[in-house]
Order: C-alpha cells, then structure tokens, then sequence
C-alpha cells in the first residue's frame, strides 16, 4: 500500500508511522517538519509542506495517487473542504481522525457505541470535529468519496502526561503540595497508550470493510480520575495528596481547563469496543496505564531539561484550591 499521512509525527499518529512500516507500508508523511520531539521513521518519505498552503502541498503531491490517505490535523470543517478538493479521485480510503469526545456529553447510555448520538453542547473542538464528520458523511453519500472516520479517545504517549499540566502536576506530588481532581475523583475514564491504538489503526488501512464506517478506538481499561492520580504518583516514588474541586469551579479559573472537563472528562465514558475488534480481529490493548505511568516518569527522569514546572499553571492550582477553600469554610 502507498499510505500519506497528514501530519504523522503527533503523539497518536507516531506510533501509527512506526507500526505502518514495520508492516512494509510505503509510507509518505506530509507535514512543515518542525517537529524536534518525535522524528519520522527513517524508511518514511517525508514531504516538507503546510497542509493550510494549498500550493506547496499541490507541489509536494504532484500528481501522485494514494491507496489511502490519512489526515491527523483537520478540526474545522473548512479543513475537511481543502482535503476533498486536494483528494478526489486520487484516493481509495480518506481516514478522518475525529474524537470520542464527539459522543452525547454527558451520556445517556453506557457503554457508548459507534452509533451513540453525537452532541457536546459544552466544547467548540468536539463541535467542530462533528461538522467535520458530518460533511464527510454527506461526501460518501453523494459522490463515493471514501471516506472512514475514527474517533480516539485520550491517548497519550511515553512524552505525554494524561494529566492537565503534565509535570507540574509530577513536581506537585513529589513536593508533597496538593494536586487537584475534578469532582469526586470517581467517574470512570479511559487512558490509551498510542502503540495500542496504532495496533488496532494499522489494520483499518486499506480495509475495504472500513469505507463509509466509523470506529473508535481505545482500551479496555477501566480507571478512576482518583486512580490515575494514585498511579501517576506511584511511578514517581510517592503518594498523592489529593484534593476535589467541582469541574464547574475550575472552570471560573481556567476557562480551557474547565471546558475540557465539562465537555468531556468530568463524565464516566465506557467504551465498546466490539467493531473495531471485528475489523481488525488481532487487535488488542495490552498496555495498563500502570506500565504507561512508568514509562513516562522514566522519560521525564532520564533528563533534567524535561521537568518543565509551568509556574502559571502551579500558581492557578494554588489559586483555586486556596479559593475552594475559602467558599467551603462560609
């Protein structure tokens, strides 16, 4: 298969790189090469353009045909118009990565399935990932574009810490100061590691089964937000010392923060992930979020220069647990 990807160097999409050549993919990754953290295979053509520059990617492509073509960095609807004009009729799979967070927030049902509504009244970035979805949809039904969509849900790499804040939240813990848990700390949620998630993508490339379906894909893994918490700090060598605020109060502090709680994490999803493991039957999640956390204290440790403290963020935690507080004692 001759597979480009749309950026390919993020953290979900990384793992999907690696794994596309190592199953003897031809694997061409577009995207402006700035990134420092996370190199492309070496057996990866890389093309040098900005997907947002219709013409240095028109000069980048060619004229060249692709089996399947997958897009890492489209979130509007406009970026979902640029590709069905750069790729009609010289692709036979287009791959959208939306997001679970696209699902009915709060749910009404759990598990939640492919086909559970799709409504986030609360965040703009899921808001547009279903108008993304929804002109797709409409491009498979009215011209044949093929289209397959796929919903992650929180994945996070051995780089990246499942946590707002990231090592902040480590330097918190390991200083003894309080870090902060929305709520009461127990809906459920779900942590993917990206080489799970690569597993169960790779088998969707060129899946004749997968044109005009849409799947998500993630662990089986059941945690609380008290849970992931307690793991976290656990890898580090030390206990955490948790405090609950409400996810409507951090929201008064922290805008960004509080609508991707209220908008997705401060709600228990349960995923069924039965269709993705009918498509791709060897697909399995093998990474507990146990092993996750220690791989990424390990990164973080192996070097000083990646325990970056945002002393902002600090100062905002501070500031909230100190006005929490304050409002709890009237």
């Amino acid at each position: 298969m001759k597979v480009l990807f749309i950026g390919g160097t993020g953290i979900i999409s990384s793992a999907c790189s690696q794994f596309a050549v190592e199953r003897g993919i031809e694997l061409l990754i577009l995207n402006r090469g700035n990134t420092t953290s996370r190199k492309p295979p070496t057996e990866a053509i890389v093309l040098h353009a900005d997907i947002r520059d219709r013409a240095s990617v028109e000069a980048a492509l060619g004229k060249q045909t692709f089996d399947v073509v997958v897009d890492w960095v489209a979130y509007t609807p406009e970026h979902i118009e640029n590709d069905l004009e750069l790729f009609r009729g010289r692709v036979g799979q287009y791959i959208f990565i939306s997001s679970a967070s696209a699902y009915q927030t709060p749910p009404v049902n759990l598990p939640v399935t492919e086909s559970t509504p799709l409504s986030n009244p609360f965040w703009q970035y899921s808001r547009d990932k279903i108008a993304c979805e929804e002109r797709l949809v409409r491009a498979y039904r009215e011209e044949g574009f093929p289209i397959t969509i796929v919903r992650p849900s929180h994945t996070y790499d051995p780089t990246l810490l499942p946590i707002r804040g990231g090592y902040t939240v480590v330097d918190r813990m390991r200083k003894g100061k309080r870090v902060i848990v929305h709520g009461d700390g127990t809906s459920l949620w779900v942590l993917t590691h990206h080489r799970d998630f690569a597993r169960g993508f790779i088998g969707l490339l060129g899946n004749s089964h997968a044109i005009g379906e849409v799947f998500h894909i993630t662990s089986d893994e059941l945690l609380t937000w008290n849970q992931i918490f307690e793991t976290v700090a656990r890898a580090a060598g030390v206990q955490a010392n948790i405090v609950h605020i409400p996810s409507d109060f951090i929201a008064r502090f922290d805008p960004d923060w509080g609508s991707s709680l209220l908008g997705d994490k401060s709600h228990s999803m349960v995923f069924d992930n039965s269709k993705i493991k009918r498509a791709v039957p060897d697909f399995i999640a093998s990474i507990p979020f146990d092993r996750g956390a220690e791989e990424i204290i390990a990164w973080y440790d192996a070097a000083p220069t990646r325990q970056v403290v945002d002393e902002v963020f600090d100062k905002i935690l501070d500031n909230i647990i100190q006005a929490y507080e304050s409002d709890w004692s009237v």
